[in-house]
C-alpha cells in the first residue's frame, strides 16, 4: 500500500505559531467547509461548524496497528467539550484550512499521542452525518481514512486522551460492548477495513 507524501500545513500568517493573534486574544480554529463531492467552498469557526445542524466540513480519522495487528484506540479527555470519556479510533481531527488530510492526520497524531507512524496510507473517505446526544453538537462531516503501524510506546497528551488501549478485534468488540464510543467510530472503522485487512493480513481478523 503506497504511502502518500506530508505537505506542511498552511496557516494565516496573521496567527503566530503559539496561535495567539496579534492583539492577544486567542486565535479562532477554523474548519474547512467543502461540498458533497469534498470540494472546498469557504471556512467556518470550529463550534459554529458542529452546531446543529451542522456544516459539512472536512476531517481525518486515523487507525494505527502495532506489529501484532492490534488497533490503538484512545479514550478522550473528559476535559473536552464534545464528546469526552468516551473511546475511538487511534486519532481524528480537522485540516487546518488549506492544509493537506496526511499532513494534518500526521501532525495530529504526534501532537495527541507523541508517536510518528511507521507506516501511513490512504484509506477512502467517508461522508456521514452523527448527532451527539450529550452535547447537541452535529458531525457533519467528510472524513479523509488513513491506516498505518506504530512501533513506539504512546506518550499521549493528558488534556487531549485519557487513556490509551491496543485491542484485538475479538477484545474490541468486547469493549464496544460494555463501554461508551463515540458516536463515529463504528461508521470510520467500517469504512476503513478494507485498508485495514490489507494492512494486518487474514489472520488479524479485522
Amino acid at each position: 500500500m503506497p504511502t502518500t507524501p506530508a505537505t506542511v500545513a498552511q496557516i494565516s500568517p496573521k496567527i503566530a505559531s503559539n496561535g495567539v493573534q496579534p492583539s492577544g486574544a486567542p486565535a479562532p480554529i477554523m474548519l474547512e467547509l467543502v461540498d458533497e463531492e469534498g470540494r472546498t467552498i469557504g471556512t467556518a469557526e470550529k463550534l459554529a461548524a458542529h452546531q446543529a445542524p451542522g456544516q459539512l466540513h472536512r476531517a481525518f480519522s486515523v487507525f494505527l496497528f502495532d506489529e501484532s495487528g492490534r488497533l490503538l484506540l484512545q479514550r478522550r479527555a473528559l476535559g473536552k467539550y464534545h464528546s469526552p470519556g468516551v473511546w475511538s479510533n487511534t486519532c481524528c481531527g480537522h485540516p487546518y484550512p488549506g492544509e493537506a488530510p496526511f499532513a494534518a492526520a500526521a501532525r495530529r497524531t504526534f501532537e495527541e499521542l507523541g508517536v510518528s507512524p511507521t507506516l501511513l496510507a490512504e484509506a477512502g473517505t467517508v461522508r456521514y452525518n452523527h448527532p451527539d446526544p450529550a452535547s447537541g453538537l452535529v458531525e457533519q462531516e467528510f472524513n479523509h481514512l488513513f491506516v498505518g503501524l506504530v512501533q513506539a510506546e504512546p506518550r499521549p497528551d493528558p488534556e487531549e486522551i485519557e487513556d490509551t488501549a491496543f485491542v484485538t478485534a475479538d477484545e474490541l468488540a468486547e469493549r464496544h460492548a460494555a463501554a461508551p464510543f463515540s458516536a463515529w467510530f463504528m461508521t470510520v472503522l467500517d469504512a476503513a477495513r478494507p485498508a485495514v485487512r490489507e494492512l494486518t493480513g487474514p489472520s488479524g481478523g479485522w
